[in-house]
């Protein structure tokens, strides 16, 4: 019998697999796919050589994480790499919102907005790791940091446009908009300025860096912490009921609660299982990624050396595009996040040609082709950029969900960003882990605190895991 079985090898399955090994458990973790990784997986999907994130591509909040700064990661292999600018927001004007790790360097680029930006985000990012013990974590717990969780508090149960309205430049604005639209929602919505706050505050504090090799790093690196913590790692083993797994003590499962659902079947108690039926899932995600020969002839300069470009011209843009896929409907001009991984990590690049990650936000059940939209986008802000591409590769909502399951409908945030379930997710509990089957456990983006390469989830869900093996 072994102690603890985890399904799924994404970042949260393996944390949650380390977190339990390195207590002195034995933990089996059981990965559906023939290669582990989940969300950070990394391939050459269009020119040999040249290497594509999967889905997740940047990691502000992977450096940040407290669970993963408690791993002796890089003596496993993982290196962060940095770019010069975290983040470009480029306007039809040639100008930009520019984000670089240094607070003082990007208010003094936003001008007459500086000083707001320094009031909002100063604090916030140099306490990140006091704020970050609270905030990556459930909801109903004893705050350590209790006046400093009231004070992002004020600010976060805000609409984003809201909070947006105490700067006053195009830029600046377009700037958190663009970070605060990551939530995934209509940025008119209560607590949508939430995941803007954090995403800057974590930027600021230790930047958006990327992984050296790719995103699958991250994961390659948790892999062999685990063996080495005498973990095991099968591939190719499907889990389709609860009879699949090997006798054990504790399960945890790396999957959507709809998954979990289905694999429990009647064990799963009535009150749970309607929860997890009433769980709401976000709009889907295309992506398209581009190998270009040459640089990316972005009009705006600090956009040529930025890691992370987000195309969508004003907030007032931003905010229209996200509230039309939220409606059902896919907007001309839809919101785009960019990724230049390669000039943080040249490693991703083949000579002179280079990776081009890129995707947009769709209406749920989208099954029309957004690749013209973002190529649009991208002409938009880099005119000639479509002679410089020499491969393509196109994954609409149903590629995405199939190439990882926890993404149902091609939602990437692992479940919709309501105010609700920004608070509580997947359900209101005092565990919000705990799935009422005595031993078993859900550990994926699908609980707190949410969605982004951290492993928090997977640490949470050990840690109510630990708390039943001690028993």
């Amino acid at each position: 019998m072994v102690d603890a079985v985890v399904v799924g090898s994404g970042p949260n399955g393996l944390a949650a697999a380390v977190a339990l090994a390195r207590e002195g458990h034995s933990v089996t973790v059981l990965e559906a796919a023939p290669t582990i990784g989940g969300g950070t997986r990394t391939e050459e999907l269009t020119v040999p050589g040249v290497l594509h994130d999967v889905c997740s591509a940047v990691h502000p909040f992977g450096l940040a994480s407290p669970f993963f700064a408690s791993l002796p990661l890089e003596e496993h292999g993982l290196t962060w790499c940095h770019p010069e600018v975290d983040l470009a927001h480029p306007l039809d004007d040639g100008s930009a919102g520019v984000m670089l790790q240094d607070i003082d360097a990007t208010a003094a680029g936003l001008g007459d907005d500086g000083a707001m930006w320094k009031r909002t985000f100063g604090r916030l990012a140099s306490g990140f790791d006091e704020i970050g013990e609270d905030l990556l974590r459930p909801i109903l717990h004893v705050p350590k940091h209790p006046l400093r969780l009231v004070g992002f508090g004020l600010n976060a149960l805000q609409p984003a446009t809201v909070l947006a309205q105490r700067w006053k430049t195009d830029q600046a604005r377009a700037l958190f908009a663009g970070v605060a639209a990551h939530v995934i929602h209509p940025l008119a919505k209560p607590v949508t300025a939430s995941v803007g706050l954090m995403l800057i505050a974590s930027g600021h504090h230790v930047g958006w860096p990327v992984a050296q090799g790719g995103s699958r790093s991250i994961t390659d690196a948790l892999a062999r912490l685990l063996r080495e913590l005498g973990g095991t790692i099968e591939t190719g083993t499907r889990v389709d009921r609860l009879a699949d797994l090997p006798d054990h003590r504790v399960a945890l499962f790396d999957t959507s609660p709809r998954s979990l659902a289905a694999i429990a079947g009647d064990a799963l108690p009535p009150r749970t299982a309607k929860a997890y039926a009433r769980f709401r899932y976000g709009p889907g995600s295309f992506k398209v990624d581009l190998a270009i020969e040459g640089p990316v002839p972005w009009t705006n300069e600090a956009a040529r050396r930025s890691g992370t470009v987000h195309l969508g011209g004003t907030i007032e843009e931003v905010a229209a595009a996200e509230k039309a896929v939220a409606l059902g409907h896919m907007p001309e001009r839809p919101f785009v996040l960019v990724a230049q991984q390669h000039l943080a990590d040249p490693s991703r690049s083949n000579g002179n040609v280079h990776p081009l990650w890129a995707y947009c936000h769709v209406p749920k059940g989208y099954t029309g082709d957004a690749t013209e939209a973002i190529l649009r986008q991208m002409e938009r802000f880099a005119p000639g950029v479509r002679d410089q591409v020499v491969g393509m590769h196109v994954a609409g909502p149903v590629e995405v969900e199939r190439v990882n399951a926890n993404y149902v409908g091609g939602d990437i945030a692992a479940g919709a960003n309501t105010a609700l379930q920004v608070v509580f997710r997947p359900r209101v509990a005092l565990d919000p882990y705990a799935t009422g089957i005595p031993g078993t456990f859900l550990c994926s983006a699908s609980t707190p605190p949410g969605g982004g390469v951290h492993g928090m989830c997977g640490a949470g869900a050990a840690a109510s895991a630990l708390r039943y093996l001690r028993r």
